[in-house]
């Protein structure tokens, strides 16, 4: 072991470039699932108050089990649980695209979303659940703290890059082929690339022996007012997503294109995705706290200039703009979550912050929906920024509550 340390190697030579590539395209699945069921729902049933509900029902599929699937992973090993999981969503995933489209009744749809969101490998955290096993068991004490600040800020940033590229793919993918092509897109990816972040030798790294069981917090501190602020905020910038992304399905249906909705959401990947990597460049003097707010005010202003578009030049000036902050955001709340997380319930609390942006982004689709098939494309377009509003009232919470000591 201790030649081990002293060798001291990168992260990237511990695990291996392929380990990341999987990681990494592992994840798209779970970017894709609500909005490739929102794009097909609204193409074969035509109707976005259905599509929102149904992305709803996914997101409740996740919150249910989401938080289980991590408990599981620790208790008994991550390999087992993402192979059963992994090989059931992508069954599910390929099935919902012929049910969308046959006689079934709306409630077997609803019924089988609800089970895609169950079954969604929780590839992202148990990633970091991994690295920081690596980090822990390999690397020199005195790199340890920088390593692990680092890893933390990639695996932000990726997570946050794979929910602006999976609803890219998705638009792609549904205006090139058919409206059921995500969906199947994305039951190959998860069958292929999940089954092989499974198999990964890395797996064992992220299991925790018994004789670790007295370092775990007790489960009440997971309800400090410091931690669930985070947790709020998360789950805004998931209601953002679903309001933004809905809304835009709404603005573009309008113009007789629903399918490139996805596509012009990812606009917004672009300064996001910059941003996001670019945080851990950021000076120590610009605060966590500091960049929470500065950047969900950007947010705010590209949400609000929404009220104003009137083309698809418009709207795409105002994704941009709001690219800018989505990035950061996500990886300041994923950093201060992680943080602030109770002793030896990292990965119980990034399953949290995970499930939060599906769960916000279903609730923001499904309500969206409602208002877009009630009111119309202007009314909806407000709730991006309530959405956002919220997003930033959790900032100055945790402004407030950063200044208190812990």
């Amino acid at each position: 072991m201790t030649g081990t340390i002293a060798s001291t190697p990168s992260l990237l030579r511990l695990a291996g470039f392929p380990y990341f590539l999987i990681a990494f395209i592992a994840r798209l699945p779970f970017a894709m699932m609500v909005v490739g069921v929102l794009t097909l729902v609204v193409a074969a049933r035509e109707s976005i108050s259905l599509g929102g509900l149904t992305s709803a029902a996914v997101g409740l599929g996740t919150a249910c089990f989401g938080p289980l699937l991590g408990a599981a992973s620790d208790r008994f090993g991550q390999r087992p649980v993402l192979l059963a999981v992994g090989i059931a969503n992508g069954i599910l995933l390929a099935a919902f695209a012929w049910v969308a489209y046959s006689s079934l009744s709306d409630l077997a749809l609803l019924g089988t979303a609800y089970l895609i969101g169950a079954t969604a490998p929780q590839v992202a955290p148990l990633s970091r659940s991994r690295l920081v096993a690596v980090i822990r068991d390999r690397v020199s004490p005195d790199r340890r703290r920088r390593v692990l600040n680092a890893t933390m800020a990639y695996e932000s940033a990726a997570d946050e890059t794979v929910f602006i590229i999976g609803p890219f793919i998705v638009g792609v993918l549904a205006s090139i082929l058919a409206p059921w092509a995500p969906l199947v897109g994305a039951a190959l990816f998860t069958l292929v690339f999940v089954t092989a972040f499974a198999l990964h030798p890395s797996g064992r790294a992220g299991q925790h022996g018994s004789g670790r069981a007295d370092a775990v917090g007790p489960a009440a501190e997971l309800f400090r007012p410091a931690l669930v602020v985070v947790v709020i905020g998360i789950l805004g910038v998931g209601l953002f997503f679903g309001a933004m992304l809905t809304s835009l399905t709404s603005f573009m249906a309008d113009r007789g294109a629903p399918e490139e909705a996805g596509l012009l959401y990812g606009v917004m990947g672009i300064g996001s995705a910059s941003f996001a990597l670019g945080v851990a460049l950021f000076p120590e003097r610009f605060t966590r706290t500091a960049r929470w707010l500065v950047f969900t005010t950007v947010i705010f202003a590209g949400a609000a200039a929404l009220l104003f578009v009137t083309s698809v030049g418009g709207m795409v000036a105002a994704l941009a703009v709001m690219g800018v902050g989505i990035g950061p955001t996500l990886v300041t709340q994923y950093s201060i979550g992680a943080d602030r997380s109770p002793v030896g319930r990292s990965a119980t609390v990034m399953t949290i912050l995970g499930s939060g942006v599906i769960v916000g982004q279903s609730i923001g689709a499904a309500v969206t929906g409602e208002v877009a098939q009630r009111f119309g494309t202007e009314a909806a377009l407000w709730l991006p920024v309530a959405a956002a509003g919220l997003v930033l009232l959790a900032g100055l919470g945790n402004a407030v509550l950063s200044r208190r000591p812990r």
